[in-house]
C-alpha cells in the first residue's frame, strides 16, 4: 500500500492567521483511497525551510502532496522548491500561460506580469488545468516518488483533488483497496470510561481497528477497516460496531456526520412531538440547534439574560405563591422554567437549561458553576445536573450538548 505525506506551505498558516483545513480534508480522503498518510507539516515560506521539510518527505514517502506557494507573489515558491529537489530546471509552459490569460479574459480583467510566475513549473511535469483560478497543478513523477502540488486555496484544492488527483493516483498506484470508517457518537460517558468498556477492542483488533476521540460534550469511537470495497469494508466493521454498542447502549446517540439535533429532530417528527426550550447562559445557542434541526417541531424558544427576564417568564408558574422558594431552589427553578416553556407555547415537551455561575469564581470573565437541565411532559420530569469548568465556548457546546440529550433520552426512554 502506498503512503503519502502532506507538506502545507504557508507563513500565514505558522501564524494563526489561517487554519489548515485543507490537510485535514485531504486526510479524509487519502484514508478513503486507501492510502496510509504517516505524515504532516506546515513550513513557512522561507526557502531554506521550505526544502528541509520537502526534502525529508520524499525520503519516507510514496506520494508527496504540497498546498499552496502556487501564487503570483515573490513568497510563492513551491514552484522553484519542487523543481530544486527533485533535481528539475524550472521551466516556462505556454500552456500554463494560455490557461492563466484565459482565465483572466473570462472575468473582464486584464492579467498582471507577476501572473506570468504561474506560467512556470518543474522540467518534465504533468500539467494540470485549475478551472477555478490561476494556481496550476502540477505532478512530478521523481524515479519511485511522486510529488503533488496544488494551490491553497480550499474551493480550488478540493476540486483539482477529487477530479483530477484521485483518478490520477488510483491509476498509478493500482489503489484497490479503500478504507472505509464508522464514526459512533457518545455521550454521558468520559473518554477513560469509554476506554475502559472497549479497551480490549482497541488493544486487540487490527481489521477493522478501533480509536477513541474526546471532544466537547462528548466522545467518538472510530472503527476503521481496509478492504477491496465500501460494502466488504461495512461487512468487517458490522460486528465490531455491534459489540461496542451493546456495551454502551443508549450513550451512542448518532454515527458518521449525523447530530445530536439532527438525531432528536427525527425523533420528534416520527413521535408527532414538539418541544419548547429555555436557557440563559447558552445565549440562544441551545434554540438555535434545535430550530435548525427540526423547526416545525420547535414552536419557541425562551431566552433569559437575567433575573428581570427569568422572573417575568414564571409568571404561568404553577404555584406562584410559591415563587420565591422555588427560586432559591435551582433544581425546582429549572423544573418550573421547563413547565412554563412548555405552557406558554403550547408544546408537548418543554426544556430549560438553566446556569448559576458562581460569582466568587471567574477566570477571565469565564464562569464557573452549576447547571441545570430539566426535560418535562406535563406529567412528570427528567433531570441533569453539570458543573461549568470556566472554559466559555466549551462550557457552552457541552451544555447544550447535555440538554438536547436529555430530550433525547426522554424520547427513547420515556419520563420514568
Amino acid at each position: 500500500m502506498a503512503n503519502a505525506e502532506i507538506v502545507a506551505i504557508g507563513s500565514e498558516l505558522l501564524l494563526g492567521q489561517i487554519v489548515d483545513t485543507n490537510s485535514a480534508w485531504m486526510a479524509q480522503r487519502l484514508t478513503a483511497l486507501g492510502v496510509n498518510l504517516y505524515f504532516k507539516s506546515v513550513v513557512g515560506d522561507n526557502p531554506e525551510r521550505m526544502k528541509e521539510v520537502i526534502s525529508r518527505a520524499l525520503e519516507r514517502a510514496d506520494i508527496v502532496i504540497t498546498s499552496g506557494g502556487l501564487g503570483p507573489t515573490q513568497d510563492d515558491l513551491t514552484r522553484e522548491i519542487v523543481a530544486e529537489v527533485t533535481g528539475r530546471k524550472l521551466v516556462f509552459d505556454e500552456i500554463l500561460l494560455e490557461q492563466v490569460e484565459s482565465h483572466f479574459q473570462r472575468r473582464g480583467r486584464t492579467m498582471t506580469p507577476n501572473n506570468r510566475r504561474q506560467a512556470y513549473m518543474p522540467e518534465g511535469a504533468i500539467r494540470v488545468k485549475n478551472p477555478n483560478g490561476t494556481a496550476p497543478c502540477f505532478i512530478v513523477e521523481d524515479s519511485r516518488v511522486v510529488v503533488v502540488s496544488l494551490p491553497g486555496v480550499p474551493v480550488e484544492l478540493k476540486w483539482l483533488f477529487e477530479n483530477e488527483v484521485e483518478p490520477y493516483l488510483r491509476k498509478k498506484f493500482n489503489l484497490a483497496e479503500v478504507i472505509h470508517y464508522r464514526v459512533l457518537k457518545i455521550i454521558g460517558v468520559g473518554e477513560s470510561a469509554v476506554d475502559d468498556k472497549i479497551g480490549y477492542l482497541i488493544a486487540n483488533s487490527s481489521n477493522p481497528t478501533v480509536g477513541v476521540l474526546a471532544l466537547p460534550g462528548q466522545v467518538d469511537v472510530r472503527i476503521a477497516a481496509k478492504a477491496a470495497d465500501k460494502e466488504e469494508a461495512m461487512k468487517l466493521i458490522a460486528p465490531v460496531e455491534a459489540e461496542v454498542r451493546g456495551l454502551l447502549g443508549n450513550a451512542v446517540f448518532a454515527v458518521d456526520d449525523d447530530t445530536m439535533e439532527r438525531v432528536v429532530g427525527k425523533l420528534l417528527r416520527e413521535k408527532n412531538k414538539t418541544v419548547a426550550v429555555y436557557e440563559d447562559v447558552t445565549c440562544g445557542l441551545l434554540a438555535d440547534r434545535m430550530r435548525s434541526a427540526s423547526a416545525d417541531h420547535f414552536p419557541a424558544g425562551f431566552i433569559s439574560n437575567g433575573t428581570s427576564s427569568l422572573r417575568a417568564f414564571l409568571g404561568c408558574s404553577r404555584q406562584p405563591d410559591r415563587l420565591e422558594q422555588t427560586i432559591r431552589d435551582p433544581a425546582a427553578l429549572t423544573d418550573e422554567l421547563a413547565w412554563c416553556a412548555r405552557a406558554q407555547a403550547g408544546s408537548d415537551f418543554g426544556l430549560a437549561l438553566h446556569s448559576i455561575p458562581d460569582p466568587e469564581s471567574q477566570v477571565e470573565n469565564l464562569a464557573r458553576g452549576e447547571t441545570y437541565v430539566s426535560v418535562t411532559d406535563g406529567k412528570s420530569f427528567k433531570r441533569f445536573t453539570s458543573t461549568m469548568a470556566g472554559r466559555g465556548q466549551y462550557d457552552r457546546t457541552r451544555m447544550t450538548l447535555n440538554a438536547i440529550d436529555l430530550l433525547r433520552r426522554a424520547l427513547i426512554e420515556g419520563m420514568n
